[in-house]
């Protein structure tokens, strides 16, 4: 039995989140510039070379990526073979979160409807929790803006929906989301499992590595076809037109019911600010 103490999560969460607030992913860097190189409208090319622009700005000079500091949701694989010591840990992440937004915009209402009162420190955070083999333990924080968070959804599909389904689902989804989610967006589906499961294995989609592929090769050229598909639009960099509307799109598949194909899609900005450490 390894023990890790709730400090040791604290700082862990802190580390996480100033990494991903301030500090873009190199992949996303990356993959923006290559946009950035192809993109044939001017208006476009120049919206990508302003975001790029920016990302440098943050890093530089330790501020935030976008005013929209996000909803923290964590991702937490606790090894079976690891103990928690000093503490609760439900406590310690939000102990995290609380400090790290001492300098970032709190976005966090208490009462969802009628009060709306501000919690003052973006606490509590959404904590998703699972217990894998080992002693370690991996978090993973995703600082989620609500400009694309409210341009995610689910539809409970049939399986006659079929393929098609899917891709009419995921077109639909970016046309009516439009400039709302700051294009170019990075999408993460889930098609399988039930209602709850198809939106969080989403979610866990945006948080991905842009070189992910599924291992089926069938989910592969799903994936190029939605990305084909999406880009088509002309939506592009901060709605503006354009040849870059997706980034990425990273799908994810799960069993599910006979009677049922889920299928879950959460948009996240062209930032999709997430960070990762192993304890």
């Amino acid at each position: 039995m390894r023990q890790v103490s709730t400090e040791a999560i604290r700082r862990a969460v802190i580390g996480c989140i100033e990494r991903a607030e301030y500090f873009i992913d190199p992949e996303i860097a990356g993959a923006m510039r290559c946009a950035e190189r192809s993109e044939r409208s001017p208006i476009a090319k120049r919206v990508l070379s302003q975001l790029i622009e920016n990302y440098e700005i943050a890093a530089c000079e330790h501020i935030a990526i976008c005013q929209d500091t996000g909803m923290c949701i964590v991702f937490a694989e606790i090894g079976q073979e690891v103990h928690i010591t000093d503490g609760y840990f439900e406590d310690a992440v939000n102990d995290g979160v609380r400090e790290a937004y001492k300098g970032l915009r709190k976005s966090i209402v208490s009462d969802p409807l009628f009060d709306r009162k501000n919690t003052q420190d973006n606490t509590p955070a959404v904590i998703h929790a699972r217990i894998v083999p080992g002693d370690k333990l991996r978090l993973t924080v995703l600082c989620k803006g609500f400009g694309s968070e409210n341009m995610s959804r689910i539809k409970m599909l049939t399986p006659s929906a079929g393929e098609q389904g899917v891709i009419d689902f995921a077109v639909e989804t970016a046309l009516l989301a439009g400039a709302n989610p700051c294009p170019p967006i990075i999408m993460g589906i889930c098609i399988g499992g039930d209602f709850e499961q198809a939106a969080l294995y989403a979610k866990k989609m945006i948080a991905q590595s842009l070189r992910y592929e599924p291992e089926d090769e069938r989910y592969r050229a799903l994936q190029e076809e939605i990305t084909l598909r999406i880009n088509a639009l002309g939506i592009g960099p901060a709605g503006f037109g354009g040849d870059t509307t997706l980034i990425k799109l990273n799908i994810a598949y799960l069993p599910t019911h006979i009677a049922g194909m889920p299928c879950a899609i959460s948009v996240c900005c062209h930032a999709s600010r997430h960070a990762e450490c192993i304890l």
